[in-house]
């Protein structure tokens, strides 16, 4: 799981103006781990950054600097790349492989306790990782399943070689107390001394392989000081006390490679990697007890102290490490241990035996037991004194007892048995050899090219084929994925190895899928080998309702198998409100239904009701519509115009009725001067009767 801090002052920043930080993966006590974008060779890659403070002092930046220098010359499939180092604003980096996955970790929290063969083959990537660095003289000294990372591919690599040197180098371990490397996994030599040699990897990968096997670590405590004291003081037990079915070899090569004196332990790496290789085959031919392997594991010859370490040690620097040399921690480069054979339990080589063993055995090829018949080993006649004729100088005379005819008779039959004995041995090694001994381990054959793979198997005695053909995200196209049998596996002499070649990343094209209906995409996408996200719904002013109007990813983009396109599909324009404006002014009407996004037609007529200028009715008033619907407004012309009734020579009271009938007011005024009768008829009208008024409006009766 990756953690970005957009508080973290790195994020953004490129150290060396080369190696740009995006997010940060990881933080520990002495540095943390961020993902970056190497901007000269454009390839991502993890860089971890020491904490501010340990490039203060030059000294530790120049060891820093020689122990970055001598990981990157460690190259091997088991072992994370380092690519460059340098040092940014006082703060040293290593720039190193990126691996897309997980910790052992990880996997361990998730997983518990995992079947012995498993455990094993994990064991054994990162044995050989160890095997490769012990060769070149580096001890890691901080190996813990923090630092054992799993690909997606499903591939294992050890991390963080050198960089535990360089900090206790600047920490002084020794002197200050501070213990570099987890406390749980720490060898009681480096409590103890601080000194630690490649047997201090052993004791570190046989407490990874304890918990891997039992889901638990061997020794806990309350505070790291305890947890240190016991690995000082206290054997790891085996496994098989907390996971029962555990056979008693692989109880055996726990803690041969955890025993607290490290003369105890294998050498290095490599050493132990043969036993793990031995103890896996056996577990697979379905051996669930084998007294005389755990007895050779348990007393493999070990080194010396560490102060009397030959020069020509794997970790001395004087040691032939040219390029001739084979350096692959598959090929049994270890012949201080048996190599056993899967079928038959019986060592093909007997280099190093247990101690008491007598060389002068009886093997026998088809015994089920495997156990060495030792024979008796004739015993000289011990003399008293010298031959009395001899003592006397005279000529010594051959006489013959009946005793001494005996003594030759039982001297003849014991050499005749010796001579039956030996040819018995003799003939049943060559049927062992021809039946079950012409095997070899087949050879670690994982990222080479097909030619160096045809290399390797050919140097064992083997051939290689290529029978497939894969994608991988991890391995380089045209290199070896895996093989059949594995690494490690036992396999005749002149037999095959079948070799499955990576084709590199499988990458498909996006497909271009805007403007089609949601089904049309999907099946778009999964044609390409794609899959559809997330998808969301969004209005739209122009696109139909299901139509696909964006996608994530740019079409044309070549992206993995199964990767998720989300799409977004449109729901339609956004339906609008539609709010009623009768009786408002209709220049408000129209403003508001416009900034709605409506279209508008205005009407208008006479409203007996409805002032002049206002919103007689609307269609529609209410409910919901799109924009660019068109809304209809009717706006009011006023009260309509009537005909003015005639009303002239009728009675005041008569005309002033006709008038108020039509809808008119009335005003009645008398004619005035001479022309005042006092009759009361009207005399005339404003307006005069036959015109047009509005309804409602004023009419004045003059009358005489």
């Amino acid at each position: 799981m990756t953690t970005t801090s957009v508080s973290d002052p790195l994020v953004g920043h490129a150290l060396e103006g080369r190696y740009e930080i995006t997010q940060r993966i990881a933080r520990g006590g002495m540095a943390t781990v961020y993902l970056a974008n190497d901007l000269r060779l454009t390839r991502t890659v993890a860089v971890k950054v020491m904490h501010v403070g340990l490039g203060d002092d030059a000294d530790f930046t120049r060891k820093f600097d020689r122990e970055a220098r001598a990981a990157a010359r460690l190259s091997h499939p088991n072992v994370v790349s380092v690519f460059d180092q340098g040092v940014d604003q006082g703060r040293p980096f290593i720039v190193m492989e990126y691996v897309h996955g997980r910790t052992l970790r990880s996997m361990m929290r998730h997983e518990g306790p995992m079947d012995a063969v498993r455990a094993l083959t994990i064991a054994e990537a990162v044995l050989c990782a160890l095997a490769a660095a012990h060769e070149a003289g580096l001890v890691h000294r901080d190996i813990k399943p923090e630092n054992v990372l799993i690909s997606d591919r499903n591939q294992i690599k050890v991390a963080d070689f050198g960089l535990a040197k360089a900090i206790s180098a600047q920490t002084s371990t020794a002197t200050a107390g501070l213990l570099i490397g987890t406390v749980s996994y720490l060898p009681p030599e480096l409590v103890t001394s601080g000194r630690a040699d490649a047997r201090s990897d052993v004791y570190s990968a046989g407490i990874v392989l304890y918990e891997l096997l039992t889901g638990r670590k061997p020794h806990v405590g309350d505070s790291p000081i305890q947890v240190a004291y016991a690995h000082v003081h206290n054997d790891v037990p085996p496994p098989s006390e907390a996971v029962a079915g555990i056979p008693n070899f692989v109880d055996a090569l726990v803690q041969t490679a955890t025993a607290r004196d490290p003369h105890e332990r294998p050498r290095d790496a490599r050493i132990m990697l043969q036993q793990l290789r031995t103890v896996r085959a056996r577990m697979r031919a379905g051996v669930d007890i084998d007294d005389q392997l755990t007895e050779v594991i348990s007393s493999a010859a070990p080194l010396g102290p560490l102060e009397t370490r030959p020069a020509t040690s794997p970790l001395s620097p004087e040691r032939d490490l040219s390029p001739e040399r084979d350096l692959s921690p598959e090929r049994d480069l270890s012949p201080e241990l048996d190599q056993w054979s899967e079928g038959s339990g019986i060592p093909v080589r007997s280099k190093v035996l247990p101690t008491g063993y007598n060389p002068r055995t009886q093997i026998s090829p088809s015994s089920p037991s495997r156990d060495f018949a030792p024979m008796a080993t004739p015993t000289p006649a011990k003399r008293t004194g010298a031959h009395p004729v001899a003592r006397s100088g005279a000529t010594p005379v051959e006489q013959s007892t009946p005793r001494q005819d005996h003594r030759r008779a039982r001297r003849r039959g014991l050499i005749a048995l010796l001579v039956v004995l030996s040819l018995t041995l003799v003939a049943g090694a060559a049927g062992w050899w021809a039946v079950a001994g012409r095997t070899v381990a087949t050879p670690a054959m994982i990222n080479l090219t097909e030619a160096e793979a045809r290399t390797v198997a050919d140097a064992e005695g083997l051939t290689a084929s290529v029978v497939d053909n894969q994608f991988s995200e991890t391995v380089p196209a045209g290199r070896v994925i895996s093989t059949i049998p594995e690494s490690g596996e036992a396999l005749r002499i002149g037999g095959e190895v079948q070799l499955t070649l990576s084709q590199g990343p499988e990458r498909f094209a996006v497909p271009m899928v805007v403007g089609q209906s949601l089904d049309d995409a999907r099946a778009a996408l999964e044609s390409a080998s794609l899959q559809v996200g997330k998808v969301s719904e969004k209005w739209h002013e122009s696109a139909a309702k299901g139509t696909v109007t964006s996608m994530s990813g740019k079409p044309g983009t070549q992206v993995r198998r199964d990767t998720a396109v989300d799409l977004t599909v449109s729901k339609g324009p956004k339906p609008i409100k539609i709010t009623s404006y009768k009786g408002k002014k209709t220049s408000e009407a129209q403003q508001k239904l416009k900034d709605a996004g409506f279209k508008i037609t205005v009407e208008k007529s006479y409203s007996e009701t409805v002032a002049e200028g206002q919103v007689v009715s609307q269609s529609p008033d209410s409910g919901q519509g799109i924009k660019g619907d068109t809304i209809t407004i009717t706006e009011s012309l006023g009260m309509p115009f009537v005909d003015v009734p005639s009303v002239r020579a009728k009675g005041v009271e008569a005309a002033t009725k006709l008038m108020e009938e039509a809808g008119f007011k009335v005003i009645k005024k008398p004619v005035a001067g001479r022309n005042a009768l006092g009759l009361g008829v009207v005399s005339y009208t404003d307006p005069e009767g036959g015109a047009k008024a509005r309804k409602g409006s004023t009419i004045t009766l003059y009358y005489v």
